[in-house]
Order: C-alpha cells, then sequence, then structure tokens
C-alpha cells in the first residue's frame, strides 16, 4: 500500500496549469488570475533563476548545467515547484503553473510526486499569430534570439510536445482563443475558474 501522500489537497485549493505558446499572453492572464482568485503564480524559469541566485548547492549544480546549454533535469524542477508549493500552501487559495509541463512526462511526474491538476487553461492562438507578436516584441526589447527563423523553430518545438501533453487530459483541458482582446479572454479564464473556488 502507497502511504505517499499528494502534500496539496486539491479539493481545497486549485492546481491550474497555465499553458500556451510564447507570445500567447498567458503571463497577462495569469496576473489578472492572480489579482482577482488570489493564486500563487509559479513559472519554472523564475523559480530556476532564483535558486540560481541563492549560491545554494543546488545552484552551483544548476550554473554548471545551465553553461553546458544543457535542459535542467526535470527532477529539479520538480522539486523546485514543489518546495514552492509547499512552502506558499497554507496562505495561497491556489496555484497557477506557469509553462509547464512542456512534455508528456513531466506532466506524470508533477501528479505523481505532486498533486493532480484540477484543470489546464491554454491559450490558443496559430502559429502565425504567435510569429508576429514575438517579432514585434522582438524589435521593441532587441531581443537577438527573435529572429523569424528562430522563433519559428521554437515554437514548432513548443507545439509538437504541447500537443502530446493535453492529448493526456481530455477531461481537464480547456481551450481559449487568444487572439482575442485580454477582457474578452479573462471573461472566459473567470467561466472556469469561479467554479473552481466556489
Amino acid at each position: 500500500m502507497n502511504i505517499f501522500k499528494a502534500p496539496i489537497d486539491t479539493s481545497k485549493k486549485s492546481i491550474v496549469w497555465v499553458l500556451g505558446g510564447p507570445g500567447s499572453g498567458k503571463g497577462t492572464q495569469c496576473d489578472k488570475i492572480v489579482a482577482k482568485y488570489g493564486f500563487t503564480h509559479l513559472s519554472t524559469g523564475d523559480l530556476l533563476r532564483a535558486e540560481v541566485k541563492s549560491g545554494s548547492e543546488r545552484a552551483k549544480c544548476l550554473t554548471a548545467i545551465m553553461e553546458r546549454g544543457e535542459l535542467v533535469p526535470n527532477e529539479i524542477v520538480l522539486d523546485l515547484l514543489k518546495e514552492a508549493i509547499l512552502a506558499r500552501a497554507e496562505e495561497s487559495k491556489g496555484f497557477l503553473i506557469d509553462g509547464y509541463p512542456r512534455e508528456k512526462s513531466q506532466g506524470i511526474a508533477f501528479e505523481e510526486n505532486i498533486a493532480p491538476v484540477s484543470v489546464i487553461i491554454y491559450f490558443e492562438a496559430s502559429s502565425e499569430t504567435l510569429t508576429q507578436r514575438l517579432l514585434g516584441r522582438a524589435a521593441s526589447s532587441g531581443r537577438a534570439d527573435d529572429n523569424e527563423e528562430t522563433i519559428k523553430l521554437r515554437l514548432k518545438t513548443f507545439l509538437d510536445n504541447n500537443d502530446l501533453v493535453l492529448a493526456q487530459y481530455p477531461d481537464k483541458l480547456r481551450r481559449i482563443n487568444a487572439e482575442r482582446p485580454v477582457d474578452e479572454i479573462f471573461a472566459e479564464v473567470q467561466s472556469i475558474l469561479d467554479p473552481l473556488v466556489a
């Protein structure tokens, strides 16, 4: 008998995976969700950057991995997510996990080690729209990695992996058309989250 219990009781605190390609506007929607619902917004990129700055033993290991241009092992990412969730479990009303899982295996590992996901919100936009948005962002920020070829490659990698993730959770998946005004999108987000927090 498995005595391991998920660290979070999701009947009281929802766990929402927020997925969408780069440029889909999920960051803006996460800010709005945090403001309205008091959820904790966790982005794996932010957690990794904070850990690297902390100077811990794990930080040294992460720095070495990143300097070699390798992907951070999923166990480390999961540990960081789990620690962040547990640290805020008392006061948070729920959790937004932003941009994770990126692969099918990550979704399985999250649910085994942390908790079942309550709902998955996928902000859907066409590759053309995302490319145009990212090119616009690159023009204003001068980001070198945002030329059209690089962007198209990033989007293809994202979409190929993301389709496999989404296919695993047909019952929990809510697709939102992200090619509309911000407030229209958020109205739909609220229709998904209101029943969860009621």
